[in-house]
């Protein structure tokens, strides 16, 4: 096994561990747990059979296994950008109309 497969195997051991241990604090929900294992693990995969990712780009009709990963990542980084906005924006709205309330009921106490 080479060196750059071990820290790989390493840093993906590392940071299933810690998923772990914010799901036990209840810091993440089952549900996003199974979410990160099952990507943590096709990370691993992939990094240990890197053929396999060459016969499954194939049939997806892109020429290597690293262009569909990395094709892959785009998408997935785009949508959790997508989703970071959406809350955030929802965030800031919640905070205005927390804001105005308050400002509102100081305003009749006076």
């Amino acid at each position: 096994m080479s060196f750059i497969k071990i820290i790989i195997i390493a840093f993906i051991l590392f940071i299933l561990w810690r998923t772990f241990i914010r799901f036990r604090r209840r810091d993440i929900t089952g549900r996003e747990f199974g979410i990160w294992a099952i990507f943590w693990l096709m990370v691993a995969i992939a990094a240990l059979i890197p053929q396999q990712t060459d016969v499954v780009a194939r049939s997806l009709g892109v020429e290597r296994g690293a262009d569909l990963l990395v094709y892959i990542s785009i998408i997935v980084l785009f949508f959790i950008i997508f989703r970071i906005i959406v809350k955030l924006e929802k965030i800031d709205k919640d905070v205005t109309a927390v804001v105005r309330d308050k400002a509102l009921n100081d305003k009749k106490k006076n």
